[in-house]
């Protein structure tokens, strides 16, 4: 079932909430599924829902500009419209033929097409539907499990942060995304229009394997060494789903850049924008994180994993790595990755311009090039070897057990505020009071009161200010928590209106 409102604050600036509220369900024996069908050689099956409701909220403090419509339009005019800021769930068909998002591949251009990325109109865009364009698409013969008869999508933008959610009931499965952009919202606008997709055709090359290696299988016979080196593979399946998750990310960075790179004659400013990305992926009983900057997530468990104590109490366990110079292993690696550049770090940020070291975008710290493309002061001086900002994740799966309760989804501007542990004590008390209510509008909302308690204003005062100058007080915030539903703690919940 599905839901959502906007919040309508004193100042307008809380800009979106959503909900969703699944029903758990069994296998057609009545019994609980373990998870995903990953024997040799299977594709990826249905498996039983390990959550139960997902409740997102979003704050701005950012004045951002309008979207600058890179791509000669094509992106602005013709991808966002269709996925950006809705404030409810909306069912969507999904279809396995051509999507206008192949023709922003730039790596899918290398290697399976000579098509221009950007084509002079969108109305270009609609009359070249041939099947040499379709070849950018994964082959139909091998859908990705993501490609359900029907998924459910929000999203939202408050500021230069956006955030995205995908449900499949059909294979229980749930895609969260939140992209927080700086120096402008293009990368997390590019994200939110087509990261998704992106991970879907590399996770439906990943069902082409597994099609191949069960043929494979099949005509070897049990005994077969070939199949011994599936089984061996299959082993290592959650392996391979972080690796198609990598292989998403980073292709969506050459995307990106290529982009840039074609307008930053004509817009320089496109070199210096870029975003922190936190991808969750639920799939059965595990649930695969990727990040790369500072935003995090962070697990609420009563079990006895890395972090958690042996009282029974409730625990925080941050499931991400930090990428900020002020984290001790990422400046190390920094520094050692440039030993000949005493310059590395200057005033706690790289190059003295950003505090992360892993983003998406940000192509002046990555390529000679495009820093040359910025001129006064602007320009880094002493660039002496890029790439000083690298868009490599932090991955990681988590089986999840009956012991975990929730997971809180987070980008920084949370964190300024709240521990991890705060984030964990607050969440679970709200669920204790209003076990159907909207626990990341509730995290917002404090961190509203806190924020104007630091500044000493009034929660009114704090929000009449205009987004722009509020900036001085907090960052853009965006939440999402997940309530992990392995327990049956909501067999059948029905959505708050």
């Amino acid at each position: 079932m599905m839901g959502g409102q906007s919040i309508a604050d004193s100042g307008g600036q809380i800009k979106i909430s959503f909900e969703y509220h699944c029903n758990n369900s069994t296998d057609d024996s009545g019994e609980e599924s373990d998870g995903i069908d990953v024997r040799p050689g299977s594709k990826l099956r249905r498996a039983n829902s390990s959550f139960s409701c997902l409740s997102g909220a979003a704050l701005s403090a950012n004045a951002t500009l309008a979207n600058t419509n890179i791509c000669n339009g094509l992106f602005g005019a013709e991808i966002l419209p269709a996925l950006d800021s809705p404030t409810s769930f909306r069912r969507i068909p999904s279809s396995p033929s051509f999507s206008k998002l192949d023709l922003l591949s730039s790596s899918f251009q290398s290697s399976l097409s000579n098509l221009s990325c950007s084509p002079s109109s969108p109305s270009e865009l609609a009359e070249d539907n041939s099947s040499s364009l379709r070849s950018t698409s994964a082959p139909s013969r091998c859908e990705s499990f993501l490609n359900a008869t029907e998924v459910k999508i929000a999203g939202g933008a408050a500021g230069e942060d956006r955030v995205q959610a995908v449900c499949s009931e059909e294979n229980d499965s749930l895609f969260c995304g939140i992209y927080d952009g700086f120096n402008g919202r293009d990368a997390a606008d590019f994200l939110a229009g087509t990261l998704y997709e992106t991970i879907r055709h590399y996770l439906g090359l990943l069902d082409c394997e597994l099609e191949h290696e069960s043929k494979v299988s099949d005509r070897v016979g049990f005994s077969g060494l070939p199949y011994l080196a599936v089984e061996k593979s299959c082993l290592s399946f959650k392996q391979r789903v972080l690796n198609s998750l990598e292989q998403a990310l980073i292709q969506a960075e050459n995307d990106f850049l290529h982009m840039v790179e074609q307008e930053m004659d004509n817009r320089p400013d496109l070199v210096s924008i870029g975003s922190c990305v936190l991808v969750v992926l639920l799939l059965g009983k595990n649930m695969y994180v990727l990040n790369a900057g500072d935003s995090r997530a962070v697990l609420a468990t009563y079990g006895e994993g890395i972090g958690a104590n042996s009282d029974g109490r409730l625990q925080a366990v941050q499931l991400t790595v930090s990428h900020t110079v002020d984290d001790e292993s990422e400046r190390i690696q920094l520094l050692k990755n440039h030993p000949e550049d005493p310059s590395t770090i200057v005033g706690g940020k790289v190059k003295g311009k950003l505090k992360v070291t892993r983003a998406l975008g940000v192509g002046y710290l990555k390529k000679k090039s495009m820093n040359d493309a910025l001129m006064g002061i602007l320009r880094v001086r002493n660039l002496v070897s890029p790439p000083y900002v690298t868009v490599q994740p932090s991955r990681t799966v988590h089986g999840i057990s009956s012991s975990d309760h929730f997971v809180v989804l987070g980008s920084d501007g949370l964190f300024d505020f709240f521990n991890n542990d705060d984030v964990v004590k607050l969440v679970h008390s709200y669920i204790q009071r209003y076990p159907f209510g909207d626990p990341a509008k509730f995290l917002v909302e404090q961190l509203v009161m806190r924020a104007a308690d630091c500044a000493g204003f009034s929660k009114e005062e704090l929000m009449s200010i205009p987004a722009g100058r509020r900036r001085k007080y907090h960052d853009d915030v965006t939440v999402m928590v997940i309530i992990l539903g392995m327990n049956k703690r909501t067999s059948k919940a029905s959505t708050r209106l």
